[in-house]
């Protein structure tokens, strides 16, 4: 059974789609459709834009779904079992099975970041990445620091989360992390604290977008975040969708429910390798390769 998964933030790269843009007729009439249904020239961003531009969250976010989605769209193979996506890519992942129309699956992408990038800058918070620690003790150590909010945010693989939360939580969880075995627990270059509280701002205004919104069945399970479990209701999907932005992505566990549910061969569709080498540490039986 095919698996087709879908990369979230930090997988761009600037030129990210020149070389789709300038070879697929196709893919090139559905970037020049983003630019029109977003009102800006994303694709001048992706292929021009600094590293710094590209890595603002009101344009990553836009950006790999586009790349990831128009890929999806164009390729004939394109015939997915199942399906899933690391946070943001969870709306590729919908729109590439059908659940969405792609001008839908745009506008909530546009949506999400911005709506993302505006609660990182009601408060100062961050994001941490921990190696070669049990998931258990990071969850322990985590919920210890009471008075500051710091939460496991994404179960990448075994043996990398990350954490994300206050900088203060951050500070003393490193600090106790390290202590417990962590080999590393390195601050990332985030906006801010995703999938924590911090997001409860932007969890309320994308709720609103996705209520209006209009899903359909999705032609195949879509394994979501929230619950690393195969959904193809439309008001089960919008709810674990909203509940995304404030809750941990288990990713981990996602992709181990869809070996377990039959998967044979994992597809990483959009820019970057990074859902390959994560689908490795999990389970390195089942062959991955990208679209």
């Amino acid at each position: 059974m095919n698996a087709y998964v879908f990369p979230g933030q930090g997988s761009q790269s600037p030129g990210m789609g020149r070389d789709l843009y300038e070879t697929s007729p196709a893919i090139k009439q559905l970037f020049d459709q983003a630019n029109d249904i977003l009102g800006y020239d994303l694709t001048r961003i992706m292929f021009e834009g600094t590293e710094e531009e590209l890595k603002q969250t009101v344009y990553t976010q836009p950006a790999i779904f586009l790349h990831s989605v128009a890929l999806a769209l164009t390729t004939d193979s394109f015939a997915p079992d199942m399906v899933a996506g690391h946070s943001l890519g969870e709306l590729s992942a919908l729109t590439a099975a059908g659940a969405l129309s792609f001008a839908d699956g745009l506008r909530l992408a546009s949506i999400r970041a911005t709506a993302m990038q505006r609660a990182c800058e009601l408060a100062p918070s961050g994001m941490a990445a921990v190696t070669n620690l049990a998931d258990d003790v990071i969850e322990r150590i985590c919920a210890g620091i009471t008075d500051e909010i710091i939460i496991p945010a994404n179960y990448n693989c075994p043996g990398q989360v990350v954490i994300s939360g206050s900088m203060e939580g951050i500070r003393r969880a490193s600090e106790q992390l390290t202590a417990a075995g962590a080999r590393r627990v390195l601050t990332l270059a985030v906006g801010g604290a995703f999938h924590s509280p911090f997001m409860e701002p932007a969890r309320a205004e994308f709720a609103e977008a996705v209520t209006n919104m209009v899903f359909q069945t999705p032609r195949c399970p879509v394994y979501q975040n929230v619950d690393a479990l195969p959904h193809t209701d439309p008001a089960e999907i919008k709810a674990n969708l909203i509940a995304q932005l404030t809750a941990p992505v288990r990713w981990t566990q996602s992709v181990e429910r869809m070996v377990a549910d039959g998967a044979t061969e994992f597809i990483e569709c959009g820019p970057g390798k990074v859902l390959q080498g994560l689908i490795k540490k999990i389970n390195s039986s089942v062959p991955s390769r990208a679209i």
